[in-house]
């Protein structure tokens, strides 16, 4: 099993929940977090001042899938999240070594 931690826009969330959907992914984590990459966040101006931000909001997604579906699963966010444009963020992909649902005691590919 794998464990991708999508770090994408928040305004492609809905097209990578729908792409993921349509692979059979039914089960996802979506938190927001803040960062920076190669963009070094931006200025803003507010109420004439102006103000350097240095973080830039984000969605972290993250979603267990088993092996055999791990690279669909990274093209379909691939495809969902990009925009072309500096920022649409990253795929972290780790290995995971076991999942235990907690209500049935079921584990590995039968509790994702």
């Amino acid at each position: 099993m794998k464990l991708l931690k999508c770090i994408v826009r928040p305004s492609a969330l809905d097209k990578v929940k729908e792409a993921l959907g349509q692979l059979g992914v039914v089960c996802m984590t979506v938190g927001e977090v803040k960062g920076f990459g190669r963009q070094k966040g931006h200025r803003e101006v507010y109420r004439g001042a102006e103000y350097q931000i240095d973080f830039t909001p984000k969605l972290q997604v993250k979603v267990v899938v088993s092996e055999a579906l791990a690279e669909r699963a990274i093209g379909a966010v691939k495809e969902a999240a990009k925009s072309g444009n500096i920022g649409d963020g990253k795929i972290f992909v780790l290995p995971v070594e076991e999942v235990v649902r907690i209500r049935t005691g079921e584990t590995g590919d039968a509790a994702i």
